[in-house]
């Protein structure tokens, strides 16, 4: 006669079996599985390898291109601005490595740099606009004309353009020393600006940033970087906007100026200077300034160009 502790004993059992067969299945299906995985991490593993040896390969390329460059750029832009002169405005990330370099090849190309003017990080900031524009206004200089305009970046352009930028037909001081001095100090003042000492009037100017800007309002601060240096292009004999590759990017100053075709048509712009290329394009750009050109340089995606007088890979 068949018991109930027959029946438990039995269904235990096919439970038991049932278990011991998943586990066995399931042990056979995780050895196929990692045997799989491993293999799959070793074929990813080589394809490392190899994109960081290409990687390497092609950073050592770079090394000796930028090298070339650097040895060359002094006989490239030798006498390309000679006797001319250069005011210099840098924006607060701006590297002063950067800077120093263009400076000793602005030299080198036979100009001289009459000043330096910092842009702090007021100057770009969205919440202090309001307060910037007031500033400028008030030290506008007596006889100049103000772009109807109202942001804050167009508006403080033309103050340091009518100052810092001898006029583009007579090469002539806009505006008086003291008007020079009240401009700078107004803006020192108001934490907008840094200035060095003894700057003068020059005919031209490089706008030096750095890279893209990030956090809030950064499309803000790039527009007004953008709208800045296409004012003060606008108040002198030329000015280019210079920056590294991130600038070019669209919280950048250098991508917001080239989304507009009314500010890329006067205003050139190159998104490589922290390269010796790039610095010597920078140099030849004010050149091509003064002779009534504008274009877009460097290594972007939005270049047409890697320098002035260079065609594009694409032949464009």
């Amino acid at each position: 006669m068949i018991s109930l502790r027959y029946h438990v004993v039995s269904i235990a059992a096919c439970f038991l079996a049932l278990a011991v067969g998943v586990v066995l299945g399931s042990t056979a299906l995780n050895g196929t599985l990692l045997s799989g995985l491993a293999g799959e991490k070793k074929d990813l593993g080589n394809q490392v390898a190899d994109l960081e040896a290409q990687r390497n390969a092609l950073n050592a390329r770079l090394a000796d291109a930028d090298a070339f460059a650097g040895s060359m750029g002094p006989k490239v832009v030798a006498g390309a601005l000679d006797k001319r002169s250069v005011v210099l405005v840098t924006t607060e990330d701006a590297r002063p490595a950067d800077r120093d370099a263009l400076k000793q090849l602005i030299g080198q190309a036979g100009a001289s740099v009459t000043g330096e003017v910092q842009l702090t990080a007021a100057f770009a900031d969205p919440g202090k606009a309001d307060q910037l524009r007031d500033v400028v206004t008030r030290l506008q200089p007596a006889g100049s004309k103000f772009p109807t305009a109202g942001d804050s970046g167009t508006l403080a352009g033309a103050l340091l353009g009518s100052v810092l930028l001898l006029d583009k037909t007579t090469a002539k001081p806009q505006s008086s020393g003291e008007e020079l001095a009240a401009a700078i100090g107004g803006l020192t003042d108001g934490g907008f600006v840094k200035a060095g000492p003894e700057v003068k009037p020059a005919q031209l100017a490089i706008v030096l940033t750095g890279a893209q800007a990030t956090g809030d309002g950064a499309g803000d601060r790039a527009a007004t970087i953008a709208r800045f240096a296409t004012q003060l292009d606008r108040s002198g004999a030329g000015t280019v906007l210079a920056g590294d590759a991130g600038s070019a990017e669209g919280t950048g100053a250098l991508g917001v100026v080239r989304a507009d075709t009314s500010a890329t048509s006067i205003l050139s712009t190159v998104d490589n200077v922290d390269t010796s290329a790039g610095r010597v394009s920078t140099v030849l750009a004010l050149k091509e300034q003064l002779d009534g050109g504008a274009g877009r340089y460097g290594i972007a995606g939005n270049a047409q160009a890697p320098a002035p007088g260079v065609s594009a890979p694409n032949g464009n």
